[in-house]
């Protein structure tokens, strides 16, 4: 695969979308608007309406069309959809859309949407008060970690758990975590090892050192949480899995260790090394996974250095290095936003990184997540100064991405 990546025309909306910014918009391609559009409540409705539509360009005119408008008036078109539309799905998608107007009613949709039958529409509040998180809900949700089954569900409600701060119920929610750290499926235990290091859940050590000093599918996660974890403790832990891990679980280890501090050029080395050799080499791409992975997970902690490496790599890839580095390129710019766009900022030729993004965005399921990512794209771009590349980097990844 090329630098064009699955979609060729999506690379052609980002050229288009540069020479709008620089006045010269071919005919067909829309700059996009610099403020919010009114529409008439008929446009608006018609586009919520088909929010759920088979067809993919369908369906994005019709979310661009709502993102787009005033939130005077998308704002209360999308409470009554999510309240009372016949189309669960297209409830869900007002609600996700809902996230990016930051109007204070989206909360109460929220707790009213807890209660849905709707996995879609729970996982979305789930998602939103672990951005948003109220002490109000805690106890709903320690009651709901005993009948939320949900395959998508259930890891929404362990991350909100996660994020909740200090407060009356927190030795609750940290009893309950780590009774879930060790019950259930693989991938329920996986999300909650995760939101421990996400949320640097110190009091999770020695759960977190417990799986990952035992050969198991969680020793990689448990290793990476308990770098981004910060504890030093982890290293006696860490240096013996440099030791006795089996060779596809020592990216997880590398990068761990760097999280903590210690001896970082010389682990990030042995990524890049072990990311081009899986590269090159047919047959490693558990490899290639793990160093995605690791490499993710630095740059989300703020190692510019390691969406570098990950962009330089992947942009000429193929698969099957191509998709793991996608994607833990689609979850930096998730997680740690204004790092990817400084990134993207610094290239003189995008279109290949851009390309990157998009594919792992498609892969990623965190709707919400991606939502709050276009939120800031786009007001990013209202507030940049006309003809600025701030304005033209934007332009480019709204086009780009079909937002």
């Amino acid at each position: 695969m090329n630098g064009l990546g699955k979609n060729p025309s999506r690379c052609l909306t980002c050229v288009l979308g540069v020479l709008c910014v620089l006045g010269v918009c071919p005919a067909g391609f829309a700059q996009e608007p610099s403020a919010p559009q009114s529409v008439s409540p008929v446009q608006l409705q018609a586009a919520i309406d088909t929010l759920g539509a088979l067809d993919y360009d369908v369906r994005t005119t019709a979310s661009r069309t709502v993102r787009r408008a005033a939130a005077a008036q998308a704002v209360p078109a999308l409470l009554r959809t999510v309240a009372e539309h016949a189309d669960g799905y297209v409830r869900y998608r007002a609600l996700v859309l809902l996230t990016g107007f930051n109007d204070p009613r989206t909360k109460d949709a929220m707790r009213a949407s807890l209660k849905s039958p709707n996995d879609r529409l729970r996982a979305v509040s789930y998602s939103f008060f672990e951005h948003n998180p109220d002490p109000s809900v805690v106890t709903q949700f320690l009651a709901a970690l005993d009948t939320e089954t949900g395959e998508f569900v259930r890891p929404s409600l362990v991350r909100a758990l996660a994020a909740i701060g200090d407060g009356p119920d927190v030795a609750n929610v940290r009893a309950a975590l780590l009774r879930e750290v060790n019950r259930g499926e693989d991938y329920f235990r996986s999300a909650v090892v995760e939101a421990f290091g996400d949320y640097k859940a110190k009091y999770a050590y020695d759960a977190l050192t417990a799986i990952a000093s035992n050969d198991g599918p969680l020793q990689d996660d448990a290793a990476l949480s308990l770098g981004k974890m910060g504890d030093t403790r982890a290293l006696e832990t860490l240096a013996a899995l440099q030791r006795s891990a089996p060779r596809t679980s020592q990216p997880a280890v590398a990068a761990a260790i760097c999280l903590l501090g210690v001896n970082c050029p010389a682990h990030e080395t042995y990524l890049t090394d072990t990311l081009k050799f899986s590269d090159q080499n047919a047959g490693f791409q558990d490899l290639a996974r793990g160093v995605a992975a690791g490499f993710g997970a630095l740059a989300v902690a703020g190692h510019s250095e390691a969406i570098d490496t990950l962009l330089q790599i992947g942009v000429p890839s193929r698969d099957p290095t191509r998709a793991p580095v996608a994607l833990a390129v689609g979850t930096i710019a998730l997680r740690n936003t204004p790092a990817l766009i400084s990134a993207l900022e610094s290239l003189t030729n995008r279109d290949g990184a851009i390309a990157l993004l998009a594919e792992g965005f498609d892969m990623l399921e965190e709707d919400l997540d991606k939502e709050r990512f276009f939120a800031l794209v786009r007001r990013s771009y209202w507030d940049a100064p006309e003809g600025s590349p701030r304005r033209a980097l934007m332009q480019t990844l709204i086009g780009k991405l079909d937002f």
